[in-house]
């Protein structure tokens, strides 16, 4: 069950012709062609070499949008791709299927319909198998719908597909080819690779005895067998196939939407992508093309992917020096959230998939909630020179002010030791600190310890918000200061114990390994650490003197 070239089943009820273009920009209008021409490959390597470059969702979405973009600037792509068939031509032509996507579309295509059955749509190879006299002579893969290569030496050896059918007849099966899994639960798994493994095995010359075994057929129809489908079906089983168990009666939108619901959950030998809505009568085989029929359409599994494109780049530096590039993305609706920016991870993973504005990258949800960078789906034409901050200035000692670039540390910083993981300061949270550093009340850290600053001017209630500061104990303000951790050692309630431990002495405490011994004697002995013991110490904050 294979992708068309023009997937005409994302386009219902989408006026493409009337689309919305007032947020069509000039750099977007520039990328339509770029985009073709990579739609254009993924088009090439899946006809003509059974791969998918890209999971069919973020297809699907990369078609949709070039429709978008073409239908705003009246321009159309020069570089349609053109299938170059192999040179054995189907006994029936494979039909390709419409897609649809919500429960409207698909209740607009029950409508009217009767004797209608549901398959899974098994992620897989699609081939079509001949018969003659009963015995499989000849087994070819889709193609273009009108001829595919010959993979018949490869299927003859293969145990998972009919050699003979149990009556000397003559017959065509078409069916997919997939790559057997265990237990595999498409809402927590995905594809798993499974499309990728076979489509690389069918390209290969020869498979070993292993390899053969793990291949699964899956029969979804025989376009010569007998009018109705109950009577299909019960020769199939009876010649040893399992597509019986596999198509299910349907009546109504709802019963659709749990027997879809059920094989997206539940576990199953294969990957699937979606499930398969059929008539039960057609039209002859003789009168099939390599075209979507009118009695079958595809009903695509929910998007665990999106495509978006980057509007730009930010570069969040947190407390510890840590700069993480930001991406800000054009709006994607993925499940039930609006997704506007997506983390890259870490600066060198950002390096690695070099991804700047104008980019189409796909994301995902981890654990249903954290949008997920995944990968970069095509990249623009123009590339743009960005500013990267420089990861050997910022460091877990470094920006203990807010000066020369470091408003963005500063303020995690401050935003930490507020936090329940350091002074607990109920109502006090960034928008506070950022508040009172843009009115010019903190140059320092701790500057909003002086009884005479003006805390006012951000809340009339913040002197009251900052009060339990000064009742906060030893420990609770050194995790507050982001003394690394010290392990399960039990510390000293004075810091002139601490400052004066070596690394040896760190390093005999339990848990506390050399690097993390390193640590805390730079913490200890760096100035401006220093000069915060002082302010505390001033402020009669117990555990800060020198002479405890």
């Amino acid at each position: 069950m294979l992708r068309l070239l023009l997937c005409v089943g994302l386009f219902l009820g989408i006026r493409l012709a009337s689309a919305d273009c007032t947020d069509l920009s000039v750099e977007q209008a520039s990328e339509a062609e770029h985009l073709a021409r990579q739609i254009q490959q993924w088009d090439q390597a899946y006809h003509e070499q059974g791969r998918s470059l890209v999971p069919d969702e973020i297809y699907d979405q990369a078609l949709l949008r070039l429709q978008h973009w073409q239908a705003c600037t009246t321009e159309q792509s020069s570089t349609r791709y053109q299938p170059r068939a192999g040179k054995h031509g189907h006994a029936v032509p494979q039909t390709g299927l419409a897609k649809v996507h919500t429960d409207t579309q698909v209740a607009d295509w029950i409508r009217n319909r009767t004797d209608l059955w549901i398959q899974p749509k098994v992620d897989g190879v699609a081939i079509t198998l001949e018969y003659r006299e009963g015995r499989l002579v000849r087994a070819i893969s889709r193609g273009d719908g009108w001829q595919g290569e010959d993979w018949t030496a490869a299927v003859q050896n293969m145990p998972a597909v009919l050699q003979q059918w149990p009556r000397p007849v003559n017959l065509v099966l078409q069916g997919e080819l997939y790559w057997r899994l265990s237990d595999h639960v498409q809402s927590r798994d995905g594809g798993a690779g499974a499309r990728s493994r076979i489509a690389g095995l069918m390209n290969r010359q020869q498979l070993t005895a292993e390899e053969l075994d793990g291949i699964g057929l899956f029969v979804w129809d025989w376009p010569d067998g007998s009018a109705g489908m109950r009577e299909r079906l019960a020769q199939m089983t009876q010649a040893g196939l399992d597509t019986a168990r596999y198509t299910l009666p349907i009546s109504d939108l709802r019963s659709a939407q749990a027997q879809r619901q059920h094989w997206f959950s539940q576990p199953l030998q294969f990957a699937t992508d979606g499930v398969v809505l059929r008539q039960g009568k057609r039209p002859q085989a003789s009168d099939w093309k390599a075209e979507t029929p009118y009695w079958a359409i595809a009903w695509k599994h929910p998007p665990q992917q999106a495509l978006a494109r980057v509007r730009g780049v930010d570069f969040s530096i947190g407390r510890s020096g840590r700069v993480t590039p930001v991406l800000q993305l054009e709006p994607v609706q993925l499940d039930d959230r609006r997704i506007r920016r997506v983390s890259a991870g870490s600066l060198q993973r950002w390096q690695e998939l070099d991804v700047l504005p104008g980019d189409l990258i796909s994301i995902r949800l981890a654990g249903q909630t954290i949008p997920q960078l995944q990968e970069v789906i095509s990249r623009a034409a123009n590339r743009p020179l960005l500013k990267v901050p420089d990861p050997e200035r910022y460091h877990p000692l470094s920006c203990w002010t807010a000066e020369n670039g470091c408003r963005e540390q500063f303020l995690a910083r401050l935003t930490w030791l507020s936090s329940a993981k350091g002074l607990d300061l109920s109502g006090v949270g960034p928008g506070t600190w950022e508040c009172l550093l843009d009115a010019g009340q903190l140059a320092g850290l701790l500057d909003w310890l002086d009884p005479l600053a003006e805390l006012q001017h951000c809340a009339s209630s913040l002197p009251e918000l900052l009060k339990p500061a000064s009742e906060r104990g030893f420990g609770q303000w050194l995790r507050a200061l982001s003394m690394p951790p010290a392990g399960g050692a039990e510390l000293p309630g004075h810091w002139s114990a601490l400052a004066s431990r070596t690394r040896a002495d760190w390093q005999a405490l339990p848990d506390i390994g050399p690097r993390r011994a390193e640590q805390l004697v730079a913490f200890f002995s760096h100035p401006q650490v220093a000069l915060l013991r002082v302010r505390l110490a001033a402020a009669g904050i117990d555990g800060f003197t020198l002479a405890e």
